[in-house]
């Protein structure tokens, strides 16, 4: 065996057995020392790029639309995933103080028109400006009377982000030659994005005090995009799930105003409860025929579901569709819808009366008026036609055990 020359002992015995000295010599040399170097670590992987937080925008701020921008406000605050800031777009009033309905919102975090006595939380920013409000914003919720939608599309477009994706509280569609068009589906057509439905027994008022409720989100295709939107609604006293039935979920919320018509057409000539339940019954009926006929994929379990049978319920309880239906037929059908709107609902829109009207629309063109007599009798006592005790009226026909063997 060769060694270095240099060194005073052999270096690989060193290796094999080594032990300091106990003299003065130690520590040695650092050229006497053999060397066992570790490898150098390898590189540290760069950080993965940061996700900016997802902007949320609520497009309406009404009665629901507050309630809506309250909720989402409190969950975005625990998200980490999520702005904090939740930008609400207002459609500028002057109010009789004088001063503007977005100023006073944001100074005193209450929409003292449409939801007074609430807070709806100080990371709610009120922005008269449509443009603004979406500007930057991945979520849009709209949440808007039904008829100004198109409108609210039509300025929106070129205006969002391509990435975007929407939900629609909307109960309402549309009524073209070709057939109806959901609400979500103006939105999809027109801004090119992904739209998503909220529907449920939810009146604005009792969320809005945190009294329990239940909402369903009514979906497409991706599951990961309506989990997203359970997230940021769901709260202790707002529990949401989800469905992959879009068309359904929409439908109930829709078609659950024109019942309530109804509801209250039996409230104003005090009929009972009998009637009342035979009025929701045969409602929903209706409500899931033409649901099927219109869209053969609407699932039946949907109308299980808070957007379906607890919806029209509720709405036939209570709500502002039954109460002015109430009022319509206590006066004998003299006064006016639009004139009772604009007394008992302080600037909100009444939807049962309009949303009558374009059903009886689909159901004429289609030849379908005697399958769904409720929903044609509610249309024809809202316009004068008939009375308001029409809506119990019996066929002088034989009955027919399939309609319930009355005129609704």
């Amino acid at each position: 065996m060769q060694f270095n020359s240099s060194l005073p002992f052999p270096i690989f015995p060193l290796i094999r057995s080594f032990s300091p000295p106990s003299d003065s010599s130690w520590p040695l040399p650092s050229t006497m020392i053999p060397l066992m170097i570790p490898s150098p670590p390898p590189p540290p992987h760069p950080p993965l790029p940061q996700m900016p937080p997802i902007k949320v925008t609520v497009v309406g701020s009404g009665n629901w639309g507050s309630v809506a921008a309250k909720l989402i406000a409190s969950n975005t605050l625990k998200l980490s995933s999520f702005h904090d800031e939740v930008r609400m777009w207002v459609f500028e009033e002057t109010l009789p103080s004088g001063e503007k309905l977005t100023e006073v919102i944001n100074k005193t975090n209450e929409n003292v028109k449409y939801l007074p006595g609430i807070k709806l939380g100080k990371n709610v920013v009120a922005d008269p400006d449509l443009e603004n409000a979406v500007r930057d914003a991945t979520m849009l919720v709209f949440v808007t009377p039904h008829q100004f939608m198109e409108g609210i599309c039509k300025r929106l477009v070129g205006k969002i982000r391509s990435d975007a994706e929407a939900i629609s509280l909307i109960k309402g569609m549309e009524v073209k030659r070709d057939g109806p068009r959901m609400i979500s589906s103006l939105i999809s057509e027109h801004l090119g994005i992904n739209c998503c439905v909220l529907m449920g027994a939810n009146i604005a008022n009792e969320i809005a005090l945190e009294q329990f409720s239940e909402a369903t989100v009514g979906y497409r295709k991706n599951k990961e995009i309506a989990d997203k939107w359970v997230k940021l609604f769901h709260t202790s006293y707002f529990m949401v799930s989800c469905v992959q039935d879009v068309e359904g979920v929409e439908l109930c919320g829709t078609l659950k105003n024109v019942v309530a018509i109804a509801a209250g057409f039996v409230d104003g000539l005090e009929m009972g409860n009998n009637t009342k339940a035979a009025i929701m019954r045969i409602g929903l009926r209706e409500m899931k025929a033409l649901s099927k006929l219109l869209f053969p994929s609407v699932k039946d379990t949907t109308f299980f579901e808070s957007c379906g049978v607890a919806d029209l319920i509720t709405t036939c309880l209570g709500g502002r569709n039954r109460r002015c239906a109430e009022a319509f037929a206590k006066n004998g059908g003299k006064r006016s819808f639009d004139e009772l709107e604009a007394e008992m609902l302080q600037g909100q829109k009444l939807q049962g009366v309009s949303t009558a009207k374009e059903v009886h629309e689909v159901l004429s063109h289609r030849g379908w008026l005697e399958q769904f007599p409720l929903f044609s009798t509610v249309h024809e006592i809202c316009c004068g036609r008939l009375p308001p005790n029409a809506i119990v009226v019996y066929s002088e026909q034989t009955p027919d055990q399939s309609r319930g063997g009355s005129r609704i």
